[in-house]
């Protein structure tokens, strides 16, 4: 498989509707960082671009002067991925240094990720960068009330954008910043203004760094976070009678940390097994593994019941070499994740969290 690092990196810009990412897509589509990135979308029509519109390449891809590409997706995100590729590959196309893909506000994003994940084509030349939901201040906690689809969201994300910042009372705004670190404790929260983000609030913020080609995994586990966050919450099993507002009781994170290292054949029985059978829960799990008689650190990324292609980072991130893995889920105690890696990964020392 191709190098993580050299691999097109992929940013799923998400949230519900209404909660700004026009707004913010317009913002950093003019600043320069964003030179060689292809943005597709559902629609033209649901973004304003002819302030930035240079040339119409065709009836679905327009060049925009900031050097991006905007693409319509229409039917098949791999089939659009692949032209795309293609395109570049016979210099139709100018550089393609990124993919930023702007879901609809309803949606769901497992699917672009099972897309990334499960084409063996996609796999090859892009990866995931990040998730970023863009979350409204002044209505974003009714929307995580009332709508499923937007908790999802929060939960899935590796960065968080909080827009509107200026219309929001500071104790809503307190409040919602609770919600959305109960949620997604590890992934950083950013206040936004009119839009105004900066473009390293959103980009590169996968597992790997393209500046010195090495992973940074303490910012992208971000398992001492949701340890912490763990320990101030407790999780509500579905069923039992729940705050008023605790809209987010039944989807919690933790870390399972196994100390001893792990034969690669059990370690993804267990993960087999929780997929197989407990995957609709599995919102998202990420994690470095230690594997016995290797020496470098195994990466796993598992979406529902997919999971990411296997990879290994060059080294270990620091002394520690244990296996840690951050599991957000949704209507599922901890103990039966501990449980399917204690039958098959024993002995299984998870931390407290």
């Amino acid at each position: 498989m191709t190098a993580p690092v050299q691999r097109i990196p992929v940013s799923l810009l998400t949230g519900f509707l209404g909660a700004g990412k026009t707004t913010v897509l317009n913002h950093l589509l003019r600043q320069p960082e964003l030179a060689g990135t292809v943005v597709l979308m559902n629609e033209f029509g649901a973004v304003p671009i002819d302030h930035l519109l240079v040339e119409r390449i065709d009836e679905n891809l327009v060049l925009l002067e900031s050097g991006c590409l905007c693409c319509t997706v229409r039917g098949d995100l791999a089939r659009t991925l692949r032209d795309l590729f293609m395109r570049r590959l016979r210099r139709e196309l100018p550089a393609l240094a990124r993919v930023v893909i702007e879901t609809t506000g309803l949606a769901d994003p497992a699917p672009v990720l099972y897309t990334l994940m499960r084409d063996f084509f996609i796999a090859e030349r892009f990866r995931l960068d990040g998730v970023i939901t863009v979350v409204d201040a002044v209505f974003g906690a009714e929307s995580l009330a009332r709508q499923p689809e937007a908790v999802k969201q929060v939960a899935m994300a590796d960065r968080l954008l909080i827009t509107k910042c200026d219309l929001a009372d500071s104790l809503v705004l307190e409040s919602l910043e609770a919600s959305l670190a109960s949620l997604n404790p590890g992934a950083p929260r950013w206040r936004v203004e009119a839009g105004n983000v900066a473009p390293d609030a959103v980009l590169d913020c996968g597992l790997w760094n393209p500046d010195r080609k090495t992973a940074d995994v303490a910012r992208w586990l971000a398992d001492e976070a949701v340890v912490a966050q763990a320990a101030a919450h407790r999780y509500v099993p579905k069923g039992r009678a729940v705050l008023a507002g605790r809209h987010d009781a039944s989807v919690h994170a933790f870390v399972v940390r196994i100390d001893a290292p792990v034969a690669w054949g059990d370690f993804s029985s267990a993960l087999d097994l929780l997929q197989s059978v407990k995957g609709e829960h599995l919102l998202r799990v990420k994690g470095i593994v230690h594997v016995r008689g290797e020496d470098r650190p195994r990466v796993v990324q598992c979406v529902h019941h997919v999971r990411y292609p296997d990879a290994a980072l060059p080294d270990w991130p620091d002394e520690v070499r244990v296996t840690r893995l951050v599991f957000i889920v949704r209507d599922l105690a901890r103990e039966v994740v501990d449980q399917a890696f204690a039958c098959f990964c024993p002995p299984a020392q998870v931390c407290a969290a």
